[in-house]
């Protein structure tokens, strides 16, 4: 099956789900604040975007943000780590402590240390996508082929010249898969601070916004706000999906199959 049946086979899946969806909230006559059909909450869309749009671009920096402080950061401590086994040995398990810890418990004291709201967002968010970067990454490059690893020895590479065009290049798969996850998670982990710093009447992402409609009982503004939340994150996962289609589409096994 191609590319264009599959997309198209998609969009048919999610026009019959939403059709389904408005039919059901008419068919029963669900008032809006109880469960909002699609067409009003594409109503709400259009009649709050400026609020909503302000909201997004708030939740986007901060998203962006941390996902690019994840990258450079992991990456670095990605190599370092690779170098050093008793570095990694040392480090890897606090990482893991750092990531399974919920990050919804921790976030209103990151903000109140932090002592300014935009920083304290960033620093959550960033919590949340470090890990698989780093993880990954150090995997990685840790992950080269033996037999490639037995033929620069017998050329005599030298140690930049092996990190450099071995283990860089066979790294970068796992490095792109990191990416992936880590784009949703700086999403998800943006969010969540957000919801905590919302409780307290501060900041004006998109969970703020999903808070005060609650409030207000303006519940298809706040499933509008969700949804773009969801359609940012899907655009998130397809754009970084296809950076690492591009970069990976004329060697590896993985972008090359995905082309049949």
């Amino acid at each position: 099956m191609n590319q264009a049946a599959r997309r198209a086979g998609a969009a048919a899946a999610a026009v019959a789900v939403l059709g389904l969806w408005e039919g059901g909230v008419r068919y029963y006559h669900v008032p809006p604040f109880v469960m909002p059909g699609p067409l009003a909450i594409l109503r709400a869309l259009v009649a709050d975007w400026p609020l909503l749009s302000h909201g997004l671009a708030v939740t986007l920096q901060v998203t962006a943000l941390a996902l690019a402080t994840a990258v450079v950061l992991g990456v670095l401590l990605a190599v370092i780590m690779s170098q050093s086994e008793w570095l990694e040995t040392t480090l890897f398990p606090y990482m893991v402590v750092m990531q399974v810890t919920p990050i919804i418990a921790i976030a209103p004291l990151i903000i109140l240390w932090m002592n300014n709201l935009k920083a304290g967002l960033l620093l959550c968010a960033w919590l949340i996508a470090f890990f698989p970067i780093v993880s990954n990454t150090t995997q990685g490059l840790k992950s080269a082929d033996r037999g490639l690893e037995d033929l620069f020895t017998l050329y005599r590479a030298s140690r930049w010249q092996r990190f450099r065009y071995l283990r860089m290049p066979g790294a970068l798969p796992y490095f792109l898969a990191g990416l992936r996850i880590s784009g949703s998670l700086a999403l998800v982990g943006a969010v969540a601070a957000e919801f905590v710093a919302g409780t307290g009447g501060q900041g004006s992402g998109l969970a703020f916004r999903i808070l005060e409609a609650g409030y207000t009982m303006n519940i298809p503004r706040m499933f509008a706000a969700l949804a773009l939340i969801s359609v940012t994150g899907l655009a998130i996962h397809v754009g970084l999906t296809y950076l690492s289609h591009r970069l990976l589409r004329r060697w590896h096994e993985s972008a090359v199959r995905g082309d049949r």
